[in-house]
């Protein structure tokens, strides 16, 4: 039977795109499911401010009446005003090892990205840099963060065979904290800067407080991040849903800022519980007991996976991500946290990667954004 590549229009029609990986990946241990009312808000536009200013269709793929694939296509306007290219994005794709399959969703992808004068299509990549973005091409027996991505080997393959080449990689680390002290020189180092500059080190230990600074760390972010790959920057309503998304989340203790003398944000610090194995246990629903393993999840961490880092441009390279990193390394420690997963940072950043490789670690994933001109 031919292959039905249809639009989504319909609630069913999307609830059959978010339900996709489900099927794909049933039994599969390295999977980590999403909490599907979440995926389903992501792709409303009256739920995610993210998405308005893109032009955005979702593509489910039918053989013998059954979804066997799923495809997102995003014009990004604030993107392409950035970076002065016409390109489309794809986003999401998920499918079963057919090639009928993956040519149908691809090339109607393409096809909408021709008519809306795109010259290439890029991805995966999403409505910002805090949604998914990215295509597993290392490390298929790991388990990935909850921020992170996991497919199997042969998306990889149906990528490069329609000419879909490489444009930038991510890539993830894995430190054991096992018996790890920070050395007393970097300790006195740390506690110079500090006095250098009249720096403060910002503690938390409510989400309310968070919350109250949450506005600040995007600001950071769009001035630290603005000149990296895919970033466009968030403005306070998209900054709003991601604060709310994710402070619920977070331990509060293992946030850590980094203020001025005249109280301003020179950097910020986030490690999150690991909640892989939570999510696996929920597969897919908060109730009635997915909620349950989230917050048993957060309790007492054995490992948490590091989200993200900033430091305001005004405080690069003056040992500001040590000082950060010192300071969210003593509490983990001191929490009983063994092993730290990095979140997928691009190959280019040379000198957080230098970082890691101070520790007992591995390298151990690495996703992929594709590229190719129509």
């Amino acid at each position: 039977m031919a292959i039905e590549v249809v639009e989504v229009r319909s609630t069913d029609e999307l609830k059959e795109f978010v339900e996709l990986p489900f099927e794909l990946y049933r039994n599969n241990p390295y999977w980590v499911p999403p909490v599907k009312s979440e995926e389903r808000n992501a792709l409303l536009p009256e739920k995610n401010p993210a998405m308005r200013g893109c032009d955005t269709l979702l593509w489910i793929a039918r053989k013998d009446g059954k979804c066997v694939g799923r495809l997102a296509g995003i014009i990004h306007h604030r993107h392409n005003e950035k970076t002065g290219e016409r390109m489309a994005r794809f986003s999401r794709a998920e499918f079963i090892d057919d090639a009928e399959v993956v040519d149908a969703l691809f090339a109607k992808a393409e096809q909408w990205a021709k008519e809306h004068d795109a010259n290439g299509i890029h991805g995966p990549l999403g409505f910002s840099n805090l949604d998914h973005q990215g295509m597993l091409v290392e490390g298929f027996d790991y388990l990935p963060s909850v921020v992170s991505e996991y497919h199997l080997p042969y998306y990889q393959e149906h990528m490069e065979r329609l000419g879909y080449a490489k444009e930038m990689d991510w890539i993830e680390f894995r430190l054991s904290l096992a018996g790890f002290s920070l050395p007393e020189k970097a300790v006195r180092i740390n506690d110079m800067v500090k006095r250098r500059y009249g720096l403060k080190v910002v503690n938390f230990t409510t989400r309310k407080e968070l919350h109250e600074y949450g506005q600040r760390v995007f600001q950071i972010l769009n001035s630290a991040f603005k000149d990296l790959f895919s970033v466009v920057e968030f403005n306070e309503e998209t900054s709003r849903y991601y604060l709310n998304k994710y402070i619920p989340l977070l331990k509060p203790k293992f946030v850590k800022m980094i203020e001025d003398g005249e109280g301003n944000i020179a950097g910020f610090i986030i490690a999150l519980p690991s909640l892989s194995k939570a999510l696996q246990k929920a597969n897919g629903k908060l109730f009635p007991f997915g909620i349950f393993h989230i917050r048993k999840a957060l309790k007492n961490p054995d490992e948490c996976d590091l989200l993200l880092t900033g430091v305001h441009p005004d405080w690069q390279g003056k040992g500001m991500v040590s000082l950060l990193f010192s300071e969210l390394l003593q509490e983990l420690i001191g929490s009983g946290v063994k092993n730290l997963e990095t979140t997928g940072m691009l190959e280019t950043n040379n000198k957080a990667i230098q970082n890691w490789k101070n520790f007992d670690h591995i390298q151990h994933k690495r996703k992929r954004c594709y590229r190719k001109e129509i």
